[in-house]
């Protein structure tokens, strides 16, 4: 099976300044996210990677995207495995299973999983 990019993120201090930003600059919208400080982004062309812009996560201001994977926890282990290391365990929050690991150069990449 395949490993696409299915989702970019933006986490910043200051989620809504980021907003306006970014709003401003490439003329995105932002619907609700459905999580407190979190929205999506609407770039407004249909089929483009879906994103979201929310607060600080236990860590510091974070760009990074999201690969898709069949098991989130095990694809985070095989990354520690490789000299890569966990940043955020598998996480659940509706709809979706996430975590982010480092590799052994240290860029964050996420990794998701749709739950049905």
């Amino acid at each position: 099976m395949a490993n696409p990019v299915v989702h970019f993120e933006i986490r910043s201090a200051d989620p809504d300044a980021t907003r306006a930003f970014y709003g401003k600059l490439f003329g995105w919208t932002f619907p609700d996210g459905g999580i407190p400080g979190y929205s999506y982004v609407d770039s407004g062309v249909e089929g483009a990677v879906p994103g979201g812009i929310s607060p600080l996560q236990d860590g510091e201001p974070l760009v990074t995207f999201f690969v898709g994977v069949q098991d989130v926890a095990a694809t985070l282990e095989a990354a520690v495995a490789q000299g890569g290391r966990i940043v955020q365990s598998a996480t659940k929050v509706p709809g979706v299973t996430f975590g982010l690991l480092a590799d052994p150069q240290g860029q964050v990449v996420g990794v998701a999983q749709a739950q049905t």
